[in-house]
């Protein structure tokens, strides 16, 4: 059995840059990424649907040692996965892989102070002991996404696809898509596949935000032929999170305001006279759902064209040749794609025992939004709702070497958030979402308090995590010892 100070799972965004931390910030620990699949990119490798581009500028979602240097802010998948990838060969990540190990365990033993990771490959299983883990997994399921059983969904005679497992052989030109759904995806891939289908509708139940923008940021990249590829990378990198920040707190404040300014910037994108009321005005305050980014308005035009439409309906039930909606309209269809969102599933749905009892991470209480209440050396990766993924994951990853190197210098291996019975409990995600409220009962909880409380907020998540206190009274330090008896009534609630 193969030992490392840190096990990081997941070759994705979140664990290529877990590994540079590690490289960089404790060059002292030896490290192994042990991913499930055969690819490095995690979800820019998965996903292979039309048209798949970031909904987020890559001067946040990119990293913050690394500059992104591609012309365009909002970039299309390949070009997300030769990122992550350059990034793990230009620091010899890549040679700390073990790809097509599923991680579907992992064991504490207080009295050695190590996880052991147990991972399926080859229809065998392998172990791994570490002193810490570092789940960098995503936070939804790989395995496939959302798929709603629909009335009469066996009598289609045309194709139905989940975005989440694109078939390549899949042939819409010429033909009639429905797409279902209207959040990021939906949004991506309707005005790709109406450059070559003969029409394609997007079929929502109710609208979202959607705000168009350049993808090409002229001021960044004028920036970036004046200045040093890191000032500049930087300059905007703060510009667009300062932004991003004030634009997420003033739908706080103001939500009615900004939602008729959202709702006004659509007119001139949209052909005269459109009912923007009825498929463009969401029901919900900006930001209680994440918003929908058009780059150089391409599902506008879609729709100008005529290549596109929406329509805003609840379906009754499919029919061999498309889709009956309750008004008793009906959408015919070759082709049907369900753009209905992710399954979400905490820590690619790793079973994790304390000391032999098994812990149901549900039921606990998220730390700083990366540890797990007693749960002892084990992190997360888990990016913002309302900003880049990778700018928390950036921040997480500086944190967890900050703790692995206090660590060190205290003698203390063993590092455990202990739970606090007088903070009260909050979800985990306030967001509207249907993938969070489908969700929220395998989530763990946050508290109401620091440092149990989630903030959504990177400049507060900066200065707590670059420059907090590391030993803040909550989380413990320890050495090996034996494991206290089990108390049979915990235990019992502990994996319920």
């Amino acid at each position: 059995m193969e030992h490392f100070d840190v096990v990081i799972v997941g070759a994705g965004l979140s664990g290529i840059g877990a590994a540079y931390h590690l490289k960089t910030e404790a060059p002292q620990k030896n490290y192994v990424i042990l991913e499930g699949r055969g690819a490095i990119g995690g979800t820019w490798d998965l996903f292979r649907y039309p048209g798949i581009r970031s909904d987020s500028d890559m001067f946040t979602l990119g990293y913050n040692f690394k500059p992104w240097t591609e012309a365009k802010a909002i970039a299309d998948g390949p070009s997300i996965r030769k990122y992550v990838r350059e990034t793990a060969a230009e620091n010899g990540i890549d040679k700390n892989i073990r790809f097509n190990h599923m991680v579907k365990r992992a064991a504490w033993d207080s009295a050695t102070a190590r996880w052991t990771v147990e991972a399926e490959t080859g229809g065998q299983t392998a172990r791994f002991t570490c002193n810490f883990l570092f789940m960098c997994s995503g936070y939804y399921a790989y395995s496939g996404g959302h798929d709603p059983e629909f009335a009469g969904r066996e009598s289609f005679k045309g194709r139905i696809v989940h975005p989440q497992k694109w078939p390549e052989d899949l042939d819409y030109a010429g033909k009639k898509v429905v797409v279902i759904g209207s959040g990021a995806t939906a949004v991506t891939v309707v005005p790709e596949m109406a450059k070559t289908a003969a029409h394609v509708t997007m079929l929502q139940r109710s609208p979202t935000y959607m705000v168009s923008r350049p993808a090409e940021d002229k001021s960044a990249n004028w920036l970036r032929a004046k200045l040093p590829a890191m000032l500049a990378y930087q300059l905007i990198r703060w510009r667009n999170v300062l932004f991003g920040m004030y634009f997420f707190n003033k739908s706080r404040k103001s939500p009615q305001q900004v939602k008729q300014y959202l709702i006004n910037m659509l007119k001139p994108e949209l052909p005269e006279g459109y009912d923007i009321g009825t498929h463009f005005t969401p029901s919900y305050n900006p930001w209680d759902q994440r918003l929908c980014l058009v780059p150089d308005s391409d599902f506008f035009q879609a729709i100008k064209s005529g290549k596109a439409s929406v329509a805003t309906d609840h379906i009754e039930s499919f029919t061999p040749t498309g889709i009956k909606l309750k008004s008793g309209k009906e959408l015919d269809a070759d082709i049907v794609v369900t753009a209905t969102g992710l399954k979400l599933e905490l820590l690619g749905g790793l079973q994790v025992t304390v000391d032999g009892q098994p812990r149901n991470l549900s039921k606990s209480m998220s730390y700083k939004g990366m540890m797990y209440s007693d749960v002892p050396n084990l992190a997360s990766c888990f990016g913002y709702t309302n900003a880049s993924w990778t700018l928390k994951c950036d921040l997480t990853c500086e944190y967890v070497t900050r703790l692995l190197n206090y660590m060190d210098r205290k003698g203390t291996p063993i590092a455990t958030p202990k739970s606090d019975p007088s903070v009260e409990e909050a979800p985990w995600l306030d967001f509207s979402s249907g993938y969070v409220q489908r969700a929220l009962e395998i989530l763990p909880k946050q508290g109401t308090k620091k440092p149990w409380k989630l903030y959504q907020n990177y400049a507060l998540d900066l200065v707590t995590l670059r420059f907090g206190k590391v030993d803040d009274g909550t989380l413990t330090f320890s050495k090996p010892h034996a494991a206290a008896p089990a108390n049979t009534n915990q235990s019992a609630i502990a994996a319920e």
